[in-house]
């Protein structure tokens, strides 16, 4: 039986701010976007920022070392929160799931902008638990952070459906076990999966 839904939060909950954002810095310093992109979502595994061992800060010099850019971190930030808008379709889906009795969950491998989106924009209250890379020191890059969360929820880990837009993040979590939506925009999967354990 399914006892609860994790989200992903870039891509699934919002609009992906990370990726788009970082695309239309390359774009205004006229470099590839995808080029560019690759290299700062590299860069912040690499730096420790996403994992809350370094700070934003270094992350950008470090960015900003490595590709030219010359823009400042209160520009290259804004680019990127900006970006990160709520889809109301999926938190009412949320609200739907949790009045259903689910438990409902963030997992979601950001920094300190987490908390910095839902100060703009609150939506923490609508999940039951919130996990982040930067407070949990460790990313979905590492596939124990799906045994660490479903241990937290104290459920089993096929208890758990676990949805995200990022291919390498579910084939993590299905190797531990947890059932997985690979997301392209509709929730539809999520009930069938739902409808069928249940049975």
């Amino acid at each position: 039986m399914i006892k609860a839904v994790i989200f992903d939060f870039g891509g699934v909950l919002a609009e992906e701010g990370f990726r788009e954002g970082l695309k239309a810095v390359a774009q205004k310093n006229g470099l590839n976007p995808d080029d560019f992109f690759r290299v700062a979502e590299e860069l912040i595994y690499q730096t420790g920022y996403v994992a809350g061992i370094s700070d934003e800060s270094n992350y950008w010099d470090v960015l900003r070392g490595k590709t030219g850019i010359a823009n400042s971190d209160r520009e290259l930030r804004e680019e990127i929160l900006k970006r990160f808008i709520i889809r109301p379709e999926v938190i009412k889906y949320v609200e739907k799931i949790k009045s259903s009795g689910l438990v409902t969950a963030i997992l979601s491998d950001q920094t300190n902008w987490l908390d910095e989106i839902n100060q703009r924009t609150p939506f923490y209250h609508h999940f039951d638990y919130v996990f982040n890379s930067f407070t949990l020191k460790k990313g979905k890059r590492d596939p124990s952070i799906f045994r660490d969360v479903c241990l937290t929820l104290g459920l089993k880990p096929d208890e758990v459906i676990f949805v995200d837009d990022n291919m390498g993040n579910i084939e993590r979590a299905l190797s531990i076990g947890l059932r997985v939506v690979h997301f392209h925009g509709t929730l539809e999967e999520i009930d069938n999966i739902i409808t069928k354990t249940d049975v």
